[in-house]
């Protein structure tokens, strides 16, 4: 087994206080900008829908022209970083993204944007690989598991800020230069990122350890081999349902009567309820374990949707943050049930597969939504991804004998 690590010569001594606090900086702030910007579309569907005269189904494709991009082009990315460094690869990611978004706003026709979607897909691309590779590059043991909460847990603040700020600009301003503006945003965070990233996360060499670190005692039982597809499989449902969900919000919303900054609230409150489900359904999985856990709240998230439809929009707002938690919190608790199900030496590879799979299928899910919404309307399409979202209980039952007794 061949793994990233550092040499044992003075270059590559362990980061010191000022840089673990830079590697942690710069790679927040790009989560906070890049989720920003992918959840930055979910405001603008309503009003590129008007503006086009477009459905549904080519709504969904609006979506997946961006974070399909995204999705398939994150392990290239993270080889493109292997040759030119980290600081370059997510710096340029960054800019290109923000010049995705000034194209964007300087858009005239449907296909300009279509452009300009793919252009910000490619430069996020970069974000998630690379920025997560930066603070584990930078902290060690056990400090490196708090950090990386920090850093996921800055994405949510980007989900949450971003489209907020957002809904109350363009109160004052139509939406293209309002979407300029957060691309400008873009270049300046690339600027910040290539000057302030710590080079020694680029320049650590490959050793090999396969002589010197052999998987502990623990580590060394057998492994099914359905686990990992189930999980994956529970995680792409999961995922596909959470953008099905979130591409028809707005138009739900604004049936009830709500306006684009009601919408902008709307959103911000799922986004916040989805930060705290991942600290709230860690817990809980700590606790009743990972099949209980994923029952819960897949089950729940099918509930607060069917309840949804009917309720008039305060009492829709009020119920939004609690269906974000469940509809955010499945993801930690999957995530952290990869190393379960795998070998050792296959952990880094087949967290690569499973985060290309679960963003792939968010990222195709808002075009077949999409396409049914065009079809029977956007609150029997909610329906129809609750009742998909079903599909994850069976799974998670079919997963629990792979899963090690602490688990389950």
């Amino acid at each position: 087994m061949t793994v990233t690590a550092s040499a044992d010569r003075p270059g590559d001594a362990p980061a010191g206080k000022s840089d673990e606090r830079k590697a942690l900086g710069v790679a927040s702030g790009a989560h906070v900008l890049h989720d920003g910007y992918t959840d930055l579309i979910y405001l603008m569907l309503p009003i590129w829908q008007a503006e086009f005269g477009i459905g549904y189904a080519a709504l969904g494709l609006l979506r997946t022209c961006y974070s399909g991009t995204m999705a398939v082009l994150q392990i290239p990315s993270a080889m493109l970083a292997e040759r030119f460094g980290v600081a370059l690869v997510l710096a340029g990611g960054t800019a290109l993204a923000g010049v995705g978004y000034l194209v964007a706003g300087a858009s005239t026709g449907i296909w300009m944007l279509v452009a300009a979607l793919i252009m910000g897909g490619i430069g996020s691309s970069t974000q998630h690989p690379l920025a997560s590779a930066l603070v584990a590059r930078a902290f060690s043991g056990p400090r490196s598991m708090k950090a990386l909460g920090t850093y996921n847990f800055a994405g949510d603040i980007g989900k949450m800020s971003i489209p907020a700020a957002a809904s109350l600009i363009l109160v004052v301003l139509p939406w293209q230069p309002t979407v300029a503006i957060f691309g400008a945003l873009g270049l300046a965070v690339a600027a910040a990122i290539l000057f302030l990233t710590p080079r020694f996360a680029a320049e650590a060499p490959a050793v090999s350890l396969e002589k010197t670190e052999r998987p502990a005692a623990t580590d060394v039982r057998p492994r099914s081999r359905f686990g990992f597809p189930l999980l994956l499989a529970i995680g792409m449902v999961d995922s596909a349902t959470r953008m099905g969900f979130l591409i028809f919000l707005p138009f739900l919303l604004i049936a009830k009567g709500a306006a684009l900054p009601t919408v902008g609230l709307a959103l911000t409150l799922v986004f916040a309820g989805g930060a705290a489900g991942k600290l709230i359904c860690g817990f809980i999985g700590a606790r009743v374990g990972v099949i209980a856990t994923v029952c819960l709240t897949e089950g729940l998230t099918v509930v607060g949707i069917l309840a949804l439809l009917p309720l008039p929009l305060e009492a829709a707002l009020v119920i939004l943050p609690v269906i974000g938690v469940m509809l955010n919190g499945t993801s930690s608790v999957l995530y952290g049930s990869v190393p379960e199900l795998v070998e050792p030496e296959k952990r880094a590879r087949m967290f690569s597969i499973f985060y290309t799979g679960t963003i792939g299928a968010g990222a195709f899910a808002p075009a077949a939504y999409g396409l049914v919404g065009d079809f029977v309307g956007v609150p029997t399409a909610l329906t129809v991804v609750a009742a998909f979202c079903l599909a994850t209980v069976p799974l998670a039952l079919a997963l629990r004998p792979a899963l090690p007794a602490h688990a389950r």
